[in-house]
């Protein structure tokens, strides 16, 4: 009965909104971005999960703020688009674009 109820746990994906997490994709000080999947529409997005005490601890509040307002603000196809912004009492799960090929910086240090 025990290994049904944990093979039955590890197949249960957590979802968040309605949005199903997948693996992580990135790691970073204060955030992990996972790969997710609308459950509405099955497009896939990049979820930014931060810890709000980290961002209290560290003094980042405004910082996150201001991020988030201007990714809100900027409209281009060459930079990745904000499409929602969710909290709980623990974290704040930013909902971006999910772009394919690898990180930006990356790319751009592969050029120097």
């Amino acid at each position: 009965m025990y290994r049904a109820k944990r093979a039955a746990s590890l197949k249960a994906k957590r979802r968040v909104g309605k949005y199903e997490l997948g693996r992580t994709i990135g790691e970073g000080t204060f955030a992990k971005v996972r790969i997710a999947k609308n459950m509405e529409n099955w497009d896939h997005v990049a979820i930014k999960i931060l810890d709000k005490a980290k961002v209290h601890k560290n003094k980042l509040a405004e910082q996150i703020r201001r991020e988030i307002c201007t990714m809100k603000l900027v409209q281009h196809p060459n930079v990745v688009r904000l499409y929602e912004v969710m909290g709980s009492k623990t974290r704040i799960y930013i909902v971006l674009e999910f772009v394919t090929g690898g990180e930006l910086h990356d790319i751009i240090s592969g050029f120097t």
